[in-house]
C-alpha cells in the first residue's frame, strides 16, 4: 500500500510596503509582481502599512494590482489610509489585524489642507471605478436573484467625499475610516488576522506553503529616490545652474560637468522606468547643442540660443509623462500640470538661486569659502591699472559680460560696459577697480 500523496508546496509571493507611497513603493511593486509572475506566484500578499503618499504614483501601483495574472491580496497591518486605500481597494481580498484601519483618501497639499474640488473630483472617480472592479456577488434571496457590488462604490466614495451620506454608516461633514471591526461589517475587510502566516492558512486555505519575499536592492531605492520630483527639481536647477555658468565663462569646466550630471541623474531614471523615451532625451540634447552653438559659435542671444531653451525645457517636461510618441490619450490632466509644475519649479528656483549665489559666491557670509578670494570691495585701483585707461586693445576672449582683453600683448581681467563683445572685436579702457578693466566695444 502506497501512502498518500502530498500536494506540492503553495508558492506565495510577499511584497512589503511599509512607507510613504512613492516611487520606490512603485518600483517595489512592479518589480514584486514581475518575480512573482517569473516563480509561477499562486498568489502575491501585500504587507501593507502607509499613510498614503502620491496620487498619481497610486494609481499607477492600483492599475498593476488590477490586472495582475496572480491574484493579490493585502493585509493591513495598522495603516491604509489615502493612496493606502485605494491600493487596498483594488486587491482581490482584503485582511485586517485589529485596532488597523482603512479610509480617509481626501486628496490633500503638503500642508494637509483638502484640495479644490477637480482633485477631489479625480480620486472620487478612481477609487469608485476601483471598487466597481471588483464586481458583484449573485445571491438568491426568496427566490429572487439580487445582484450586489462585493465592495459597494458609494461606501468608497465616501472615503474622498465628506458630502456623501449612507443611512447607519456616515452622516455628511465627515470622511469615512473604517476600523478593522467596521470594515468587517461593511465587506471592505475578508478577514481578521494577526500574521500574513495566518492569512494563507486561515482565509486562503493553504496549509502547506513557502513564502518569497522581494528584496529590494540599494538601486531600486536609489531609482525612487532620484525619481522625487522635488529631488527632480533640484537636478533641473543643477542643469540650468551649469549652463547659465557655463555662459558667464566659455569652456569645458566644473560648469558644463555639473549641468551633464544633473542631466544624467535626471534622465537615467526615467528612461529605466520607461517613461523617458529615446526621442524626449534627444530632444533634450539638441537643445543643448543649439544653446552650445549659441555660447561658442554665434555668440549673442538669438533663433539658436531661444529654440535650445525651448526643447531643453520640453525635453524635460515630456520625459516625465508616460505618452507615447506625442499620443497623451492615456496621461491625466493632474499628471501633465505636475510635470511643467516639477520643470517650473526647477527652472525658477534655478534662476532665483543664481542671482543669489552671484552675488554671494566669494564675498563675506556663509558662501565664502566657496571661492579663493580677496575682499576687494574696499581696496584701491593699482597704478599699474589706471595707467591702462584709455588704452585699446582686443577681446580675447567673449565677454558676456566678463572675460579676457588683451592690451599691449598683456591679458587681463575685462567686464564689458557696452553689453556683449565678441571675441576679436576693439576695445578701449575706461576704467579699473577690483582688480580688472571696464572696457567699451570701439565702433567703426
Amino acid at each position: 500500500m502506497h501512502g498518500e500523496k502530498t500536494s506540492p508546496a503553495k508558492l506565495i509571493y510577499q511584497i512589503d510596503i511599509k512607507k510613504e507611497i512613492d516611487h520606490t513603493t512603485q518600483i517595489y511593486l512592479s518589480k514584486g509582481l514581475a518575480e512573482a509572475n517569473k516563480v509561477k506566484a499562486d498568489g502575491v500578499v501585500i504587507h501593507l502599512n502607509t499613510y498614503g503618499g502620491l496620487v498619481d504614483v497610486a494609481d499607477s501601483m492600483r492599475t498593476s494590482i488590477l490586472y495582475s495574472p496572480i491574484p493579490v491580496y493585502v493585509f493591513i497591518d495598522n495603516n491604509a489610509a489615502s493612496a493606502g486605500a485605494l491600493l487596498s481597494i483594488a486587491c482581490k481580498k482584503i485582511f485586517m489585524r485589529k485596532g488597523a484601519n482603512i479610509g480617509a483618501a481626501t486628496v490633500v497639499d503638503q500642508s494637509g489642507a483638502a484640495m479644490p474640488d477637480k482633485y477631489q473630483s479625480y480620486m472620487r472617480s478612481m477609487i469608485r471605478s476601483t471598487a466597481e472592479a471588483q464586481g458583484k456577488d449573485t445571491l438568491v434571496q426568496g427566490g429572487d436573484t439580487v445582484y450586489r457590488w462585493k465592495r459597494d462604490p458609494k461606501i468608497a466614495e465616501a472615503m474622498v467625499d465628506d458630502r456623501i451620506v449612507i443611512p447607519g454608516l456616515i452622516d455628511s461633514g465627515k470622511v469615512l475610516t473604517f476600523t478593522a471591526g467596521e470594515a468587517l461589517e461593511w465587506r471592505y475587510c475578508d478577514g481578521i488576522a494577526e500574521s500574513v502566516d495566518e492569512v494563507i492558512t486561515k482565509y486562503l486555505g493553504y496549509d502547506n506553503y513557502e513564502i518569497e519575499r522581494f528584496t529590494p536592492s540599494w538601486l531600486d531605492n536609489m531609482r525612487g529616490f532620484l525619481m522625487n520630483p522635488f529631488l527632480q527639481s533640484f537636478l533641473i536647477l543643477f542643469i540650468i545652474g551649469g549652463i547659465y555658468f557655463e555662459m558667464q565663462s566659455p569652456g569645458l569646466g566644473f560648469p558644463s560637468i555639473v549641468a551633464i550630471l544633473g542631466a544624467v541623474l535626471y534622465f537615467l531614471p526615467l528612461y529605466i522606468e520607461g517613461l523617458a523615451a529615446n526621442w524626449e532625451i534627444l530632444l533634450f540634447i539638441i537643445g543643448l547643442i543649439l544653446i552650445a552653438i549659441e555660447i561658442f559659435v554665434v555668440p549673442g542671444f538669438g533663433v539658436p540660443g531661444i529654440a535650445g531653451g525651448i526643447l531643453v525645457v520640453g525635453g524635460l517636461i515630456l520625459s516625465l509623462l508616460g505618452n507615447v510618441n506625442f499620443d497623451f490619450e492615456g496621461v491625466s490632466g493632474d499628471e501633465i500640470g505636475r510635470a511643467i509644475l516639477t520643470v517650473l519649479l526647477g527652472v525658477g528656483l534655478g534662476f532665483f538661486s543664481l542671482i543669489w549665489l552671484s552675488s554671494r559666491i566669494g564675498r563675506r557670509g556663509p558662501l565664502q569659502r566657496m571661492a579663493l578670494v580677496t575682499d576687494l570691495e574696499g581696496a584701491t585701483t593699482s597704478l599699474g591699472l589706471n595707467a591702462l585707461i584709455g588704452k585699446q586693445g582686443k577681446a580675447e576672449t567673449v565677454l558676456r559680460p566678463s572675460g579676457t582683453v588683451n592690451i599691449d600683448g598683456e591679458l587681463y581681467d575685462g567686464v564689458s560696459e557696452s553689453g556683449f563683445i565678441e571675441k576679436g572685436k576693439t576695445i578701449v579702457v575706461v576704467r579699473t577697480g577690483q582688480a580688472q578693466v571696464y572696457v567699451e566695444e570701439i565702433r567703426f
